[in-house]
């Protein structure tokens, strides 16, 4: 035996992490596109950093090794950019496209049974949007994954934070309606997601909530709540990638998929078509053998068990059940419940929790300006910016500007006699000279005239205000005002074709003299 030669095999990966980044049409006018140029929903700044950042940076606190970016086609550029040159990660990053528009509806589900091939592990599935506070670790719910489908065969784990509604002040109709709020189901003591109430559910019984009497004898304990939201963060066992890609009417993984996997572990019919598929008997992944002879084993589900009487015959075994009489895989779905209390969470998929999100990132901001000297120079010494404020690198700000609880983007230009409050600038706006903002968010390259007052709106990229304009309580689309244009070019069409009949018919009237 030669001990001067180590052999060693590649190690197999744990998790597969699956990143979602789509178009985010709740999040219109900021991500449509101006002109050709698309504005990913991903690259969206929340406190001058990208959303998609912070979903990356807590998969790389976690140890996860290996990140598939899914986005459409459109955003491949801008999103691979950021990723491979901008962002730091000790991780590698595998992004993926599909071809979609953004009138089109591509479920998840739709979207992992077409990468299926690349995720051959267990895997984290997340979105893009989901802003995790500092207290709440994806160690916590990977560990809980690990320790239940280890022990009673657990097929997922999934994460649900506390929601705090938005200031009323702060909520304007004009941005669109809030998400509905989402009743679930829980056993506190296992933490055991039972129920999801899904839309099918709402539309057959909008009123009241359906359970099953199997649920409730399995789960006397059960604990129903309204307040919670889903994080849209789930960890699966490969297997349950086989299960979507089986069950292909379903297209929402969130909506639709998910809360019927919850009823697959009280559900006799459906634990005997689907469990050997979920948890197959050679499936080395369970320590339920060890455990089995494990005398300080804690069972998550250990009752008295009835003694059958010579008349009654017993159940017949479940399809699950292997042939050495170790019990069942349990085929739960865990739950970690975050409370607001111990951090806020949120995911940034409306227009108003981004503009929520901005200010609570300025509340634990202390007056963060420019550190390059550069940029800091480009900074009136006579303009006055508050504390929580941020101002993002190569950005002018003029003298006498007023600036409050607003966050300024990159390579901004903040004219005289500005005043900006409560306001959300993204990266290359202009607002001239006198003019006034309040509770905006204003998207890539938006041009405010002199002198004008925009309040509680939110532009898309791009769009133009003119020179003492007043506009309240809206969005204001770039097709608002190139329409107009349109409009001014088909006049100018018109014209042009006048004078060409005109100068067609002084043609006509000198060749009709000469030949005289």
């Amino acid at each position: 035996m030669d001990l001067g030669v180590a052999t060693s095999e590649p190690v197999a990966r744990e998790f597969l992490a699956v990143v979602l980044a789509g178009f985010g049409n709740e999040l219109v006018p900021l991500t449509s596109n101006h002109g050709a140029e698309p504005c990913p929903k991903a690259l969206v700044p929340v406190g001058n950093k990208p959303m998609i950042d912070y979903v990356l940076s807590w998969i790389d606190q976690s140890g996860i090794k290996n990140v598939l970016l899914i986005c459409p086609a459109i955003h491949r550029a801008a999103i691979s950019h950021h990723v491979h040159s901008d962002l730091p990660t000790s991780f590698r990053v595998d992004v993926q496209t599909y071809d979609e528009s953004p009138d089109g509806s591509t479920g998840t589900c739709t979207i992992l049974r077409h990468f299926s091939s690349r995720i051959s592990e267990d895997f984290v599935l997340l979105s893009c949007d989901f802003i995790p506070p500092p207290s709440l670790s994806l160690h916590t719910i990977l560990d809980k994954f690990r320790t239940e489908s280890g022990t009673d065969g657990s097929i997922a784990t999934a994460c649900w934070f506390e929601a705090t509604l938005p200031d009323k002040n702060a909520i304007i109709e004009d941005w669109g309606s809030l998400p509905p709020p989402t009743p679930i189901v829980w056993e506190e003591n296992t933490g055991t997601l039972l129920y999801i109430d899904s839309a099918d559910d709402s539309d057959r019984n909008s009123e009241e909530l359906e359970l099953r009497m199997s649920l409730l004898s399995k789960y006397p304990r059960t604990k129903l709540s309204r307040k919670y939201q889903d994080s849209h963060v789930y960890v699966c066992r490969r297997s349950v990638l086989d299960l979507v890609k089986e069950k292909r009417h379903f297209d929402s993984f969130r909506e639709e998929f998910f809360p019927w996997l919850c009823k697959i572990q009280y559900q006799r019919v459906k634990r005997e078509r689907y469990g050997r598929m979920l948890i197959p008997p050679n499936d080395d992944g369970t320590l339920s053998v060890a455990l089995n002879h494990s005398t300080l084993q804690n069972k998550l589900h250990e009752k008295p068990q009835l003694q059958p009487s010579a008349a009654e015959p017993s159940e017949p075994p479940s399809p699950t059940e292997a042939d050495s009489g170790i019990e069942p895989a349990s085929l739960r779905i865990g739950v970690v419940l975050h409370q607001a209390a111990d951090g806020f969470a949120t995911r940034v998929n409306t227009v108003h929790s981004l503009l929520d999100m901005n200010r609570r990132v300025l509340s634990q901001t202390t007056y963060s300006l420019p550190v390059d000297p550069k940029s800091r120079s480009l900074i009136d010494q006579k303009a006055q910016i508050s504390s929580d404020t941020i101002v993002g690198d190569s950005t002018q700000v003029a003298e006498r500007a007023t600036i409050k609880k607003s966050v300024i983007g990159k390579h901004c230009v903040i004219g005289k006699m500005t005043k900006i409050v409560g306001s959300v600038l993204l990266d290359h706006c202009v607002v001239e000279d006198g003019a006034k903002l309040d509770g905006c968010i204003l998207g890539r390259g938006t041009k405010i005239g002199a002198k004008a007052e925009v309040s509680r709106c939110v532009t898309q990229a791009g769009y133009e205000v003119d020179a003492g304009e007043t506009v309240k309580n809206e969005k204001l689309d770039v097709s608002d005002w190139t329409a107009l244009d349109d409009e001014d070019d088909e006049d100018e069409d018109d014209e042009d074709e006048d004078d060409e009949d005109d100068d067609q018919e002084e043609e006509e009237g000198k060749d009709e003299s000469e030949s005289e």
